[in-house]
């Protein structure tokens, strides 16, 4: 149930509407809404079972279809071949399975579900309860400290300031009223007479009428839109398109490659398990093995800096990142009021501003915790290094909004003092002098409040301090606050934190673009985004974005770098807009209003000290505070990006041109090139060494910018050194066949050879855009290259030789074999640097 315009009624409307009273409900009445509404709470997500997280895994275009391919190798005897293939996916599996359910168990630890009580009026008596039980029509009593239950039309208050930065993203707490607002479409932000659900009480008392519970709250409301498909990530739509490519490319080389050599052989049998055995080889199967591979080993180290990625495939997503969208509070500031200024009419910092600012200030004290206002807070723990002299507080006269300010009555010395501190405009209004060069002179009003303006405008919370000698009397009175001495200012800011200024430098040169996303106001959000170093290009504010159509805000949005007062929705938006134009957007947030953003970016950054539902959109958690933590993550994902396209451009060329030579020599041999067995027998020794490219070593240029995956790119480069690979396939196959004459067991032995040692050599041509001897390969894949390439030379001897029917070579064969494998290795060299300079061209 949810009272529809709540902040537009009267407080007894709403009474009214609800069939409650001041007195609140009669406990029976609560147990029968209790019955009827069910309980107050916010589902959260639900985890993944295990089986559920393990099927998963087979969910990517690629595996699907190596899966067909293992099927068709049972149905036509190739018992091996499936078997082999079948194995591959299920490690690929197991490794991705473990990893993610490690990072669902340690963000399940992180996101325990936290009940906890709140204070109602049954039958006329504050009586505590769990929070889940309260109902609508429930009277709800909220003090400092308190978080809300429900979301509440505020009936009654006590100087009631609110902290909403979860759910507005305003750092600064919000002066709340019970009046009326006699406007329909309002922002949470505008809602003065509300109180909502998960917000906290920073100052003052209250009572409520809860006039929403549960998924109806505010709260619901935005965690309502995760249950949203899922939009599918960068990733996996680059995923998508390479397995379309690669599917098509199969099936046409081996379509025509069956028909070529039936037509010929006419053996039906034997030429569909050798096309069967060629799918095989041809298709990367490896592929999701080494992404796998590199994927876990980046979330190992990840996790070893208090980093856990829920989602393998965010790593290489972040290394894709090209535009990474901030929200403001809490995640590149504290969200920590601090006091960072004090000072005189002068603009000099004045100790005695602080001093007696400290002895103005309502703040309890109770074992080790503190609670007040948040600027009085400030003031307290700022001062507790600094402030020299102590004073005796006499009295206080409390604040209130209608003064806005409050004064203490202090002794020092035996002399009575009034001190007033409070916003500005007012505390300038009750002062008749001011403290100027050391003396009292009648006060400059406007000399003053330009001074209070220039830094507001600045972005600063502002209040204003003020003075006078006062006689003892038995009571002090708000009356009492006239004719005072101004003295100075004091300024407040949501300090950022400490390494974001290294932050956004390093971002800009990994040639990130940053977007700030908050729904604070643009003075405030145009100060943090000075102080942590981001030029801002343009502004764009929640209200400019509703009048957008879709196709202006995707211009705008690439012009903007700052972005205020959004809504959730507006967020989303944005973020959708970016993807549009063709950007892989990550979002780093961590309150509720960022939850659906994180959903709905590429890559979701949230922080452990964030809410739950935020830690539960997202694809990434750090665990500690420090944004350096991304930087390691982007350096990883690209590190996977840059292996995991190094597998790819040389398995696919290697194969497509294996395929293309097949598809050319096979009309004039008469014979099959190589058997079934054979091939899969070249396809494992040439793969096995590249399983070590996932830990490579990766050229410090591939790691300064966003690399995307490129179809275009891929198909120019797989099909330039396919051709390359299969001109040596000919000339190879044509000198030992037409002018040697060997026979064809000896001709397939000599391919198979020169395939196999061709494919692991090339890999360190292929690895590195640099001359290959400029680019130091890791130790684990120089060893693997050496070990497969010695067990390919074996087994061309007995007793495997016979199993694969291989016949044995003469010196003669092996040294015009390693004689070819130099040229190709060489031209491939430089066919690489040639194709690089001008594609950078």
């Amino acid at each position: 149930m949810k009272v529809e315009l709540a902040w537009k009624k009267s407080v007894e409307e709403v009474i009214k509407e609800l069939n409650s009273s001041p007195k609140g409900l009669s406990k029976e009445e609560a147990k029968r809404r209790f019955r009827e509404f069910g309980e107050n709470d916010v589902p959260r997500r639900k985890e993944r079972g295990k089986l559920s997280l393990l099927l998963s895994q087979f969910r990517n275009p690629l595996v699907m279809v190596l899966i067909c391919v293992a099927i068709l190798s049972f149905l036509t005897g190739g018992e091996l071949e499936a078997i082999t293939v079948i194995g591959i996916v299920l490690i690929n599996a197991l490794v991705g399975f473990v990893q993610e359910h490690k990072s669902e168990e340690a963000l399940s630890k992180l996101c325990r579900y936290i009940t906890y009580t709140a204070k109602v009026i049954r039958d006329d008596e504050i009586i505590e309860i769990d929070s889940r039980e309260i109902v609508p029509g429930d009277i709800v009593v909220i003090e400092s400290g308190d978080r809300v239950p429900a979301d509440l039309r505020l009936i009654e208050v006590n100087e009631l300031e609110m902290d909403e930065s979860i759910i507005t993203g305003e750092a600064f707490p919000v002066e709340k009223n019970v009046a009326p607002i006699q406007t329909e479409k309002l922002e949470a932000k505008e809602m003065k007479n509300m109180a909502f659900m998960g917000t906290i009480v920073a100052s003052g008392s209250g009572k409520g009428i809860v006039v929403a519970t549960g998924m109806d709250t505010m709260f619901g409301e935005i965690v309502g839109y995760l249950k949203a498909e899922e939009p599918k990530t960068s990733y996996e739509e680059n995923i998508k398109n390479f397995s379309n490519f690669l599917v098509k490319l199969i099936l046409i080389g081996t379509i025509f490659i069956f028909l070529v050599n039936f037509i010929i052989l006419r053996e039906l049998v034997e030429v569909l398990l050798f096309s069967i055995a060629l799918a095989v080889a041809v298709t990367p199967e490896a592929l999701p093995v080494i992404i796998t591979i590199c994927l876990s080993q980046g979330a190992v180290r990840m996790s070893r800096l208090g980093i856990f990625v829920k989602r393998l495939s965010a790593i290489e997503d972040l290394g894709d990142m090209d535009v990474i969208c901030f929200d403001k509070t809490g995640t590149i500031t504290e969200n920590l009021i601090q006091l960072v200024d004090f000072f005189d009419l002068n603009e000099r910092r004045n100790l005695e501003v602080l001093e007696l600012a400290r002895a103005c200030i309502s703040v309890r004290k109770t074992g080790k915790r503190l609670s007040g206002n948040p600027l009085d807070l400030a003031i307290y723990n700022y001062s507790e290094v600094k402030v020299m002299r102590e004073f005796e507080v006499i009295e206080q006269i409390p604040f209130d909004f209608e003064r806005k300010r409050m004064s203490s009555v202090i002794k020092e010395k035996g002399k009575l003092w009034l001190v007033t501190k409070g916003e500005p405009r007012s505390v300038i209004s009750a002062c008749t002098y001011m403290l100027w060069e050391g003396k009292i002179e009648k006060i400059d009003r406007e000399r003053a409040i330009s001074l209070f303006e220039k830094k507001s405008a600045e972005g600063y919370r502002v209040l204003a301090l003020a003075f006078k000698s006062i006689p003892y009397k038995q009571n002090y009175e708000k009356s009492d606050e006239h004719d005072l001495i101004l003295l100075g200012f004091l300024c407040f800011t949501d300090k950022l934190k400490k390494d974001v200024g290294e932050f956004v430098k390093r971002l800009e040169k990994l040639g990130v673009k940053i977007k700030i996303l908050t729904g604070d106001n643009e003075i405030v959000s145009q100060k943090v985004a000075r102080d942590a170093g981001i030029e801002v290009r343009g502004v764009i504010t929640g209200a400019q974005i509703d009048a957008m159509s879709e196709d202006e805000l995707i211009e705008a949005v690439e012009r903007a770098n700052l972005f205020t007062g959004l809504s959730p929705k507006q967020k989303v938006r944005i973020v959708e807009a970016l993807k549009k134009r063709g950007h892989t957007v990550g979002f780093l947030g961590d309150g509720v209003n960022d939850a659906p953003v994180l959903r709905f970016s590429d890559v979701g950054i949230s922080v452990s000290s964030g809410v739950d539902v935020a830690k539960e959109a997202s694809d990434i958690v750090l665990n500690r505070k420090s944004l350096k933590d991304i930087l390691n993550g982007i350096i990883e994902g690209r590190k996977t990006f840059a292996n995991t396209t190094k597998y790819i451009l040389n398995t696919v060329s290697a194969n497509i041109g294996n395929t293309i030579t097949l598809a050319l020599v096979s009309p004039f041999l008469g014979f099959l090139a190589m058997l079934p067995a054979q091939i899969l027998l070249t396809n494992l020794l040439s793969d096995c060494p590249l399983l070590a490219i996932s830990i490579d070593n990766v050229d410090e240029d591939e790691l300064r910018a966003p690399k995307k995956w490129n179809l275009a790119f891929i198909s120019k480069f797989v099909l330039l050194f396919g051709a390359v690979s299969s001109v040596f396939d000919l000339v190879l196959i044509l000198s030992f066949n037409f002018f040697l004459k060997v026979s064809e067991s000896l001709l397939r032995t000599i391919w198979f050879v020169y395939s196999t040692l061709s494919e692991i050599a090339v890999t360190f041509v292929i690895r590195t855009r640099k001359p290959f001897f400029k680019s130091r390969p890791s130790k684990i894949l120089l060893l693997t290259s050496t070990i497969f390439s010695i067990i390919t030379l074996l087994v061309i001897f007995p007793p495997m030789a016979n199993w694969f029917e291989f016949s044995t070579l003469n010196s003669q064969h092996i040294s015009l074999l390693f004689l070819v494998i130099f040229l190709y290795f060489i031209t491939e060299e430089v066919a690489k640097l040639l194709f690089f300079a001008r594609s950078q061209a």
